[in-house]
């Protein structure tokens, strides 16, 4: 995950957001097919590979990352420091992502947990002041 942020830091800014989303989601299909592939020649896949869920669930992952990417090529293309982009979009993703969790999945956070996510925001807000 570190890599794939700073080669999207070091891509942006010579490439547009949508072309390196693209090139990025491009690579990642070929290299899971390829493996897939290798898998499936190795005899090593199981009966089952999907469900219908299983599938329209990943579809709406792969949605939101593609989007998630081109905001990340922006973010970086606008001169964001790697130090700085990186922790503001990952640990927004984590408290988002807990939030969500929350709400739409009906999950419970422990007291540590809950103070984790406090952390995390008062992380961003310094980040995001000192930049």
């Amino acid at each position: 995950m570190a890599l794939y942020n700073l080669f999207i830091k070091a891509a942006a800014g010579h490439v547009h957001e949508m072309v390196g989303a693209v090139v990025l989601q491009v690579v990642a299909a070929l290299v899971g097919a390829g493996l897939l592939l290798l898998l499936y020649l190795r005899g090593a896949l199981p009966p089952v590979l999907a469900t219908s869920r299983g599938i329209s669930m990943a579809a709406l992952a792969g949605l939101f990352i593609g989007l998630a990417e081109i905001l990340t090529f922006a973010v970086y293309g606008k001169g964001a420091p790697a130090s700085v982009g990186t922790p503001l979009i990952v640990g927004g993703s984590v408290l988002l992502t807990a939030v969500l969790g929350i709400l739409l999945l009906r999950e419970v956070l422990s007291w540590p947990q809950a103070l984790g996510m406090l952390l995390i925001v008062g992380g961003i807000a310094l980040l995001a002041r000192s930049h």
